[in-house]
């Protein structure tokens, strides 16, 4: 019994080494999948705001002195109003791949940011909707450019970061490829900009501007990915996979060791 056990403990040496990658690897797969979890509790309470906002009554839109310090997760898709006056001629056309909203089939397109002008001289730019790529030129859609004060309901929302893969905006031909309301307004001069954007509510306009999907608002594409249960199962999955099949492996090393002992005495 005593040679028994012996062999035991040298079968358990041999498989030290592989033990030294299984114990900090199985912790690893574990720490992820808690990680998600905590992430899953994250994403669910930031959908739940988000829900509760885009459908709150429009609120007042805070003060300019407010802005500055105003961070995204206190104002981004808050529900609000604004009265000012378009800005026309400093309209700025934001390119996407498609619409997002189902106007213009898919086809790629412009939303058209246009700054809107407050009564104390400060501005906020509002993305007034898309336009298919023949209508980034204003002339095209001169019965949508609005005159005169214009009260707006829309949501708030954070500017867009840019990664390796976004083309460097072009100002010269009145193209960006981000939603940045700071740079944009630095471009056409505008002193006194919300460091946030409006996407405006959708707004009913004649049978033929919908079907070229003219400024028709509405163009916030709330789409914000929930997959973090799924990935938890998944490193909790190859956690437990990584023990089966460590348990197999051993248990076969150990079988074997008492065996290969004995031819060799």
């Amino acid at each position: 019994m005593a040679n028994t056990e012996r062999k035991q403990a040298t079968g358990w040496k041999s498989l030290i080494l592989q033990m030294l990658f299984v114990i900090p690897a199985f912790a690893v797969l574990i720490g992820l999948g808690i990680w998600q979890l905590e992430r899953l509790q994250w994403k669910e309470a930031l959908l739940a705001r988000i829900d509760s906002r885009i459908h709150a009554t429009a609120q007042p839109l805070p003060p300019a002195a407010n802005w500055p310090a105003m961070q995204p997760d206190e104002y981004d898709y808050l529900h609000v109003t604004v009265t000012g006056t378009y800005d026309h001629a400093h309209e700025t056309a934001l390119f996407r791949a498609a619409s997002g909203t189902g106007e213009a089939g898919g086809k790629p397109g412009y939303q058209i940011l246009t700054p809107l002008l407050l009564a104390d001289g400060s501005a906020i730019i509002v993305n007034r909707g898309f336009v298919p790529l023949d209508y980034k030129d204003p002339s095209t859609r001169m019965a949508r450019q609005i005159k005169g004060d214009v009260t707006i309901h829309g949501l708030l929302r954070a500017p867009e970061d840019r990664n390796a893969f976004t083309p460097p905006d072009d100002p010269v031909k009145n193209v960006w490829f981000t939603r940045d309301p700071v740079a944009i307004a630095r471009q056409i001069g505008l002193a006194r900009v919300a460091p946030f954007s409006i996407d405006q509510d959708a707004i009913a306009v004649p049978a033929s501007a919908r079907a070229e999907g003219m400024l028709m608002g509405g163009a916030t594409v709330l789409s914000v990915p929930n997959n973090h249960l799924s990935y938890a199962v998944t490193w909790f999955g190859l956690a437990a996979t990584l023990l089966g099949v460590f348990y197999v492996f051993a248990s076969r090393r150990l079988r074997a060791q008492p065996i290969n002992q004995e031819k060799m005495s």
